[in-house]
């Protein structure tokens, strides 16, 4: 897959008059699934290339930064899920204080005609571009028009009794119920991060733990999790410990450790990605320490359970 950014990266050769998504896309949730799926089937009935256009950094943290949310994803993470999903290039816009001044027709012109040279492009029913949000889908078919490409929308995907967005999902994740954003985002929520050095507590439990050095930027609540940690491609159930060790009365940050089930052998330094399936109870503090290895076995038994019932 190709990246590219603007305004440093000129468009690939072989970019076949893209076809191309246009949003943030944080999350890659049902609703953008939707566009992107679009997307890839039209420009292989075109014979042209599925691209996604999207922007770094998010356009809220140049425009109102205080109200900047905390991503679902790291660029990375993204990039990944959009290959999975049949797109073969990404452009990044790079989001200044100078574009986000920019009229929609500005940015119709400079990236997608100039830059791009799109035949077609795809957004949600709800979206808006430019200075003061001054663009919709509306002004985006008009410009369209004059500059040569046609513009289509999705209307939203729903869950339940609401619509399906980015946000919702944040907002799930941040209240620990990560089995309902797993069903908003088509996948189970991850942090990818390294393994690092930790206190080794969980060794002297008898229970090695992973402690996660990650760049995601959204932590589910403090407590205990079942998970699946992917290690070297393959995936093992784990359980994870999100929060501060209240039983050792240590100042400590929040750590994300995770025990992988019937492993015991040196990670340190290895990629890992842990993907949250279900939240098993909060964080508590425990009488001493045989408390909290028999709460954390059975936390292990709980686990085992429920991704076996998963896996079943």
């Amino acid at each position: 897959m190709d990246v590219i950014r603007y305004p440093d990266d000129p468009r690939p050769d072989h970019w076949r008059r893209p076809v191309l998504a246009l949003g943030n896309f944080d999350g890659v949730h049902l609703g953008h699934r939707s566009i992107i799926e679009d997307v890839v089937q039209s420009a292989a009935r075109r014979g042209a290339t599925p691209v996604v256009l999207t922007f770094d950094p998010h356009p809220t943290r140049i425009v109102r930064p205080e109200a900047a949310p905390r991503l679902l994803m790291t660029s990375e993470q993204k990039v990944g899920v959009l290959r999975e999903l049949g797109v073969e290039g990404v452009a990044i816009v790079r989001f200044t204080k100078d574009v986000a001044l920019w009229d929609p027709e500005t940015f119709v012109r400079l990236v997608l005609r100039e830059w791009l040279g799109v035949a077609e492009v795809w957004v949600g029913a709800n979206f808006v571009f430019g200075h003061d949000r001054a663009g919709n889908v509306t002004k985006l078919r008009q410009l369209g028009a004059k500059y040569g490409f046609r513009a289509e929308a999705i209307e939203p995907v729903r869950y339940k009794e609401f619509v399906v967005s980015s946000s919702r999902a944040r907002q799930l994740i941040g209240e620990g119920r990560v089995e309902e954003a797993a069903t908003l985002l088509g996948r189970h929520y991850s942090l990818d991060g390294i393994v690092v050095h930790g206190l080794q507590r969980g060794r002297t439990l008898g229970f090695p733990t992973a402690n996660l050095d990650t760049e995601n930027e959204l932590l589910p609540p403090n407590g205990v999790y079942a998970t699946v940690a992917t290690l070297d491609g393959v995936e093992y159930p784990s359980v994870t410990n999100i929060g501060v060790r209240p039983t050792f009365h240590l100042p400590s940050a929040t750590v994300v450790e995770t025990h992988v089930l019937d492993m015991d052998r040196d990670l340190y330094g290895a990629p890992m990605r842990v993907a949250f399936v279900h939240r098993i109870r909060d964080e508590r503090t425990f009488d001493g320490v045989e408390a909290l290895k028999a709460q954390i076995a059975a936390d292990c038994q709980r686990a085992r359970a429920l991704l076996g019932q998963i896996s079943a």
